[in-house]
């Protein structure tokens, strides 16, 4: 059992907000719990912030500055497990060569988890490092630019087992945002389970069925799996099977769920993207969500871009070539999809909540045979959490953001409240934000036992070493929201007063 509560979190903020550059990213100082002999000539802020964020959060607190300091030790046991899941999404940035590093988890973050999870798991235990990014992101580049390779083989020739799998089917290579190759992927050692949560879904009643869009040109697929009361993902196997999740998140915007991190990043663990609903096709008020008003250009747009899509399947030489000219002609007179409100990129997207919660049960409950355990607190998998946020990016999140440089790492045993700390420390309203305030109300296969209001920050910031709540905005960060939720999500002063006057109320009763 966990030594924390699930309704703290933990968060450390550092004055330098830089990565070191060379791998396998060791401390630049030894101390004293440290399991190597060797260490680095540069700084290394994400290790000290990684550590601290461990001793802050009081784990094994009696140990602390020995060498027999073991913070994970009451988290994982000996000969375990464990997955690090980071946010791989993409390798490049479209605007900032070096972009990369507020759009992806660093290595250094990586290295810093996995060497105190080494320390708990030992000689005998197993970490795999799994992902599946962007069908069209290179995932052997995004290993060299991490240093994951170098981190592998760090641990190899130390005799510790490190495993590093992409977990996607396909790699594409697209020319124009238009996919013109497929490449198929061997399959993952630990293979993929199909789960069908069925009643459980967060998808029940939602009127969607049978226009799901997913992430391919073919929205039969998504569609057939989520149809007649299915509600069918295909799952990773290491994700299931191993002892321990620990995810390693990216603290950034993002335009169909307002904000990703720790929930968010288990679509990672999918293993075809194709079976996620992304959005719904058609207007709001007949229960799709693609657009707030599709106007007559919308609906064109629309109708022109399902031919073109169709044709890229039936034709792949001349099909992608056409939609690549299409594209051309169409963004002059339709817009920019970095500018221009479409497929689900806003604030009334009501259909990629439900799809990460569903991927956040699955992960809680499943087991190896594709069956679900009991709605049980004590039977959820361990699921911890260490948000990478040193740089983090706002704006056209997640693959387009404007760096961020605030220094701070959070850390948690509770996906929904952690990320509940991560919006109000953005600087925007958890309740506002389906994706955080509905995972603390899900029914069936429950997230969540406590309300987001209910949960405290520890911290080396004095002004944020108190329940949430009762953080003032003045001493919170103020990001830019994707500008499809610009407007919606941002707290303001007079809702902070009228929070915090609701609590009090609620403490009174």
């Amino acid at each position: 059992m966990s030594v924390l509560s699930d309704k703290v979190v933990t968060v450390y903020r550092g004055e330098d907000a830089r990565y070191a550059a060379r791998a396998p990213f060791s401390p630049a100082q030894k101390y004293p719990e440290y399991a190597f002999a060797d260490t680095a000539s540069e700084a290394n802020p994400a290790y000290e912030a990684v550590r601290s964020c461990f001793q802050i959060a009081g784990l094994d607190a009696a140990h602390f500055e020995t060498a027999d300091w073991n913070p994970l030790q009451d988290l994982i046991q000996p000969g375990e497990t464990v997955l690090l899941k980071p946010n791989m999404v993409h390798q490049r940035h479209p605007r900032d060569p070096e972009g990369w590093r507020y759009v992806i988890t660093h290595g250094s973050i990586i290295r810093a988890v996995a060497d105190y999870v080494w320390k708990a798991v030992g000689q005998k235990g197993r970490i795999i490092l799994a992902d599946a990014p962007q069908t069209d992101a290179a995932f052997a580049e995004m290993v060299s630019i991490l240093g994951l390779d170098v981190i592998r083989d760090f641990y190899s020739a130390r005799g510790l087992t490190f495993e590093i799998i992409d977990l996607r089917q396909e790699e594409w290579t697209t020319r124009g945002d238009v996919v013109v190759a497929r490449r198929k992927l061997s399959p993952n050692p630990y293979g993929s389970i199909p789960f069908d949560l069925g009643q459980a879904s967060e998808f029940v009643e939602h009127r969607g069925a049978g226009h799901y869009y997913g992430a391919d040109y073919d929205a039969g697929v998504v569609n057939r799996h989520h149809s007649g009361g299915r509600h069918e993902y295909l799952v990773a196997g290491c994700a299931i099977q191993c002892d321990v999740v620990f995810s390693l998140p990216k603290l950034k915007t993002h335009k169909k769920a307002g904000i990703t991190a720790s929930l968010k990043n288990l679509v990672g663990v999918n293993a075809d993207k194709n079976w996620l609903p992304h959005h719904t096709e058609g207007a709001p008020q007949s229960g799709g969500d693609e657009h707030p008003s599709p106007d007559l250009k919308h609906r064109t747009e629309r109708k022109l871009a399902a031919a073109v899509r169709g044709l890229s399947l039936r034709m792949p030489v001349v099909g992608p070539w056409v939609h690549r000219v299409a594209r051309g002609v169409g963004k002059p007179v339709f817009g920019d999809t970095e500018q221009t409100v479409r497929s689900g990129n806003w604030f009334g997207n009501d259909t990629v909540w439900r799809m990460c919660l569903d991927l956040n049960k699955i992960v809680s409950y499943g087991n190896s045979d594709g069956s679900l355990r009991d709605a049980q607190p004590r039977n959820r998998k361990r699921h911890y959490l260490l948000v990478d946020g040193i740089m983090a990016g706002q704006g056209r999140g997640p693959l387009n953001p404007d760096p961020v440089a605030t220094g701070v790492v959070l850390f948690g045993v509770h996906p929904p409240s952690v990320d509940a700390v991560c919006a109000y420390l953005m600087g925007f309203d958890p309740e506002k934000i389906p994706i955080v305030s509905r995972a603390f109300q899900c029914g069936a296969l429950p997230l969540s036992d406590h309300r987001w209001r209910d949960v405290a920050v520890r911290s080396n910031s004095s002004a944020w070493n108190r329940r949430l709540t009762e953080i003032s905005g003045e001493n919170t960060f103020h990001f830019e929201p994707h500008f499809g939720w610009k407007g919606h999500i941002e707290r303001s002063p007079a809702e902070e007063i009228s929070l915090q006057q609701a609590v009090g109320v609620a403490e009174q009763l």
